[in-house]
Order: structure tokens, then sequence, then C-alpha cells
């Protein structure tokens, strides 16, 4: 008796038993995952899923406005080179150049973006292009590098590389601090009232858009000011008055950044996206308004962190906490190592750009917490964003020895050992002693077995 035919396996797009498409006699089966056609192996990435797929554009990509979304790599690149010719071929644009090198560097930077943004893979956001989030992350990374680079200097040869980026900066800082007038008073609080105080507003706003919930960000908020408590014994602008802590910037910047942030997000979880294309939409005014929705999410995803639901969750918040404040220090240390001004616009450059990068990095932790059956591995956003800091973080340990002699006060070391201490001590309880408990009963259960 003849063995019956295993029919091919048809793919999750291929058109199936009731379709009036015609069927070719042999179909052709999806390539495996992997190299070769080889299977994926336990150290390999599944790349099974839309999600954690290589691929040079999104699969589900925005409809409304197709021509945006196919590629255009040769025309990409023929156009780049026909640019760097003109640039680096052309007298006039040299002499307007002057310095050579900085032009070099800047050809140099645009090259690389330009590859970001046309080879890089797809992170979760399309809105309002993939591009711009594939630009971002070639930014990322340029930042990266130039933080691995700057781990090798000292810390003279630092801030004079930086005066390269700008003439002005190699200067020392002179030392402010905000706690030389702490009366209770309607005019010291009005004189304690500037830019800064816009400033942390946009920033909670900010916060509040990436991590999307009120307790996280009231938790960062509090950890925040403590944080500068237990700093200001290095640096001075740390030091403020107990109302400009707890009421300017918690219960007032803070605060409205937080709640608008939080309205923005909860306006966006309620909208409804009906998305169509700019030929469809009638009028000027409602094309004009479809252009402009562009750039607002494509959908949105309300985070439900789950800080109590188990130990793994747990210790992602904990850690997710950890990397926001030591992305909120990280400046105020760069800032005061390299000797550059708080308004300084490499510095307000560097607080937009890991706002931006937040968002998908985020994003991705959130799924790969939350889903890890689908993002069986890190997204690129968050893995970057996460190196990014961790260097940051190296290069002010090693820039700053020496240049903070006073110990931490025992007030500063008692408060984090009983910080410390509740941080340990709360898994322990929450999870450690049921998870003891439900062991014990089911070890009863089975000597309950054994002797029946």
């Amino acid at each position: 008796m003849s063995r019956p035919e295993i029919e091919p396996e048809l793919s999750p797009t291929s058109p199936g038993e009731d379709s009036d498409v015609l069927l070719s006699p042999i179909l052709e089966r999806e390539p495996q995952p992997g190299l070769d056609g080889q299977p994926v192996r336990w150290y390999d990435a599944d790349r099974t899923e839309p999600y954690t797929r290589i691929v040079p554009f999104q699969e589900k990509h925005d409809t409304s406005v197709e021509f945006f979304y196919k590629p255009i790599t040769l025309t990409a690149l023929a156009v780049g080179l026909i640019i760097l010719a003109y640039v680096a071929m052309t007298q006039d644009v040299l002499e307007e150049g002057r310095d050579k090198r900085r032009v070099g560097v800047y050809a140099a930077i645009a090259s690389f973006l330009a590859f970001s943004i046309i080879q890089f893979r797809d992170g979760p956001f399309i809105r309002p292009h993939p591009a711009f989030w594939r630009m971002l992350l070639g930014i990322n990374l340029l930042y990266e590098l130039s933080l691995v680079f700057l781990l090798f200097q000292d810390l003279d040869s630092a801030r004079q590389m930086m005066t390269y980026i700008d003439p002005s900066l190699g200067v020392p800082l002179p030392e402010k601090s905000y706690a030389e007038d702490c009366a209770f008073t309607p005019t010291a609080i009005w004189n304690n009232i500037d830019i800064f105080c816009l400033a942390h507003a946009l920033g909670w706003f900010g916060k509040a858009m990436i991590l999307r919930d009120y307790w996280f960000c009231w938790i960062l908020s509090v950890a925040f000011e403590l944080a500068e408590y237990s700093l200001q014994h290095q640096l001075a602008n740390f030091a403020e008055c107990w109302w400009d802590h707890w009421i300017l910037d918690v219960l007032l910047c803070n605060w409205l950044g937080i709640v608008l942030g939080m309205k923005v997000c909860q306006y966006f979880e309620v909208k409804p996206y009906e998305w169509r294309g700019i030929r469809q939409t009638k009028g000027f005014r409602g094309k004009a308004k479809r252009v402009v929705s562009q750039f607002s999410p494509h959908d949105f995803t309300a985070f439900k962190w789950g800080t109590t639901t188990d130990f793994t969750h747990y210790f992602s918040v904990v850690l997710l906490l950890a990397v926001f404040l030591a992305a909120e220090l990280n400046p105020f240390y760069l800032k005061t190592l390299l000797w550059m001004e708080p308004e300084h616009p490499i510095i307000i450059l560097r607080l937009t750009f890991v706002f931006l990068c937040g968002l998908p990095a985020v994003r991705e932790n959130y799924q790969y917490m939350t889903d890890p059956r689908k993002a069986v591995r890190m997204g690129q956003h968050v893995w970057l964003l996460l190196a990014t800091i961790g260097t940051e973080l190296l290069v002010i340990f090693k820039f700053s020895q020496g240049m903070f002699p006073q110990p931490h006060p025992k007030p500063v070391k008692i408060g984090w050992a009983i910080g410390g201490t509740a941080l340990v001590l709360y898994p322990l309880i929450q999870f450690g002693v049921p998870a003891m408990r439900r062991y014990v009963r089911r070890e009863k259960r089975r000597s309950r077995t054994k002797v029946q």
C-alpha cells in the first residue's frame, strides 16, 4: 500500500481550499528561520514573529501613505554619492567650510545616518515614519561610540576635546547653590522660579508619556529629590531649600507635567484611529489635518507594569527605575566634569535625545517583559540605550577620581541603607513567603500520599 503524499505546509498568507485562486501544483515552502535553511538553535534569535524578524522595512506599514513606505535604497545611494561628490570636489564649498576636518566629520556622520535610515531594523513605532526612529537609533549609536572614545581619555584631554565642538567651552564653571535664602516667604519662592521650572514640567511631561503610569512617575519623582539630598555634598546645584524640593519641584512642576502627560496618554488610549490616505481626504483643511495626524501615534498601548504580580515584574520595574534615575543624574555630573553650563545646547540636545530614545526603548522593554513568547530577545532601542547610560556612568566614575573627596554624610548612608533593605525585604515578604507556604503545603500533600 503506497504511503499518502504529504502536502506542503501552507504559509499564513497562502490561499486556502475555499479560495477562488487557482493553486499551482507545487507550492514553495516558506524559508526556515536561521542561516541557509538550518533550524534556529537555542542561542539564535527567533525571527518567526514579525516584531523580531529582521527586515529592512516594516511589514505592517501605514497604507494611508503607501508611497513613503516603498524601498528607494538605490535612489538614496545615488543621491548620496552625488551630494558627497559635490561637497568634496567643489572648491567654493571647501573654501566656505574653512575647516576641512570639520566638514569631513559632518559628512561621515551624515553618511552613517543615511545608512541607518535605510538599513537598520524597524522598531515598534511607525509614526511619523519608521525611518525617523531608525535615524534616532543611528544617533544613539554615534553618541555611544563617542562616549566609548571619551572613556579612554583623561579628564584634561576630554575638556580640551569639548572645545573642538564649541570654542567657548573649556572654562571652569562657578559653583551655584540654590539654598542661600531658605526663608519660606513669597519673595524667596518667587526668586527661585526661573526657566528651569518650565524645564522640570516639560521633563516630567515627557517621562509620563514614556512610562504611562502615575505611581511609576511619582516614585521616580520622589526618588530623584532624595538623590539630590544625597549628592548635594558633591554638586552644589543639588543644594536646594526644603520647599524648593517638595513644593516647587514635586508638588508644582513635577505634578503639572505628570498630570498633563497622563491626560495625553489617556486621550490616545480612547482615541479612535481611522487613517485615510491624503488623496481620500477631501478639502484643504482635511488634508492639512491628515498631514498633522501623521505625527500622532498610529496606535497606543496602555502600560500595566504589574509590579506586585511576581518577582520578575518587580525586579524589572526596580531596574527600570534605577536606569531612569541614572539617566536623570548623569547630565548633572557630565556638565560639571566637562565644564558645560546647564543651558548649553549639548545638554539640551542630550536631554531631548534621551527622551526620544526612551519612547521606543521603554515600549520594547514592556513588550519584552510582558510578552516573552513574542519578543524573545531585547529590542535594539532598549539595548543600546542601556549601553549608553552604562557608558555614561563609566565615564563619570573615571573622571570623578579625586574630584569629590568629601565622603558621604552619615545620614545619607543610613537613608540609603534603609532604602536598600526595604527593596530587599519587600519581595521576600510579597513573593518569598507565599512561595514558601506553597512549597510546604505541596510537600505535606506528597508525604500524605506516600503514607496512604
